[in-house]
């Protein structure tokens, strides 16, 4: 039976996501404290877990294709949770499906906020070590790309490491 196999990965998808999101609230300090290493190890951790919820993702689309044919309908890639859950029939496993859903997709959105808490750290370190560059070196002379070469004025130029302007 393909319904007790789609619950099976789903649990294990929501097992995956609760990994990711314990990740991804561990790089909030590591983030701002700037510990490079730490970052790294927790990065390769999370694709790994997302090379394995690739994998389950494969799975459940297969134990989807099992059901809709056990049920005489013709497979289909594009087919959402919520039109499965209307071809269940016993109620137990319709409520066991409700549930997964409503927890991997809870799960995917707390994952989805600290993503995008964790992207605007990182930009906010980048402007800061951008600020830090401009205090060290000088702000960068973007009047030199435009000038002439023979009436440059010389002095202390900068190459910015980091344009966001570009």
């Amino acid at each position: 039976m393909s319904i007790p196999v789609l619950f099976e990965v789903m649990e294990q998808m929501i097992l995956h996501h609760d990994t990711l999101l314990e990740l991804s609230e561990q790089k909030v300090p590591i983030l701002v404290g700037n510990k490079v290493e730490e970052l790294n190890r927790i990065v390769h951790k999370e694709t790994q877990l997302i090379r394995q919820l690739g994998e389950c993702e494969n799975q459940r689309i297969e134990a989807v294709n099992h059901f809709l044919i056990s049920k005489g309908f013709r497979p289909t890639p594009n087919i959402t949770m919520n039109e499965v859950i209307k071809l269940i029939f016993r109620q137990e496993d319709k409520e066991t499906a409700v549930r997964l859903q409503g927890e991997l997709l809870s799960r995917m959105q707390k994952l989805k906020v600290l993503n995008e808490k964790n992207g605007q750290l990182i930009e906010q370190s980048l402007a800061f070590i951008e600020y830090s560059l401009d205090l060290v070196v000088g702000p960068p002379d973007d009047d030199t790309i435009y000038r002439n070469p023979a009436n440059r004025v010389t002095g202390a130029k900068r190459n910015s490491y980091f344009d966001t302007r570009a």
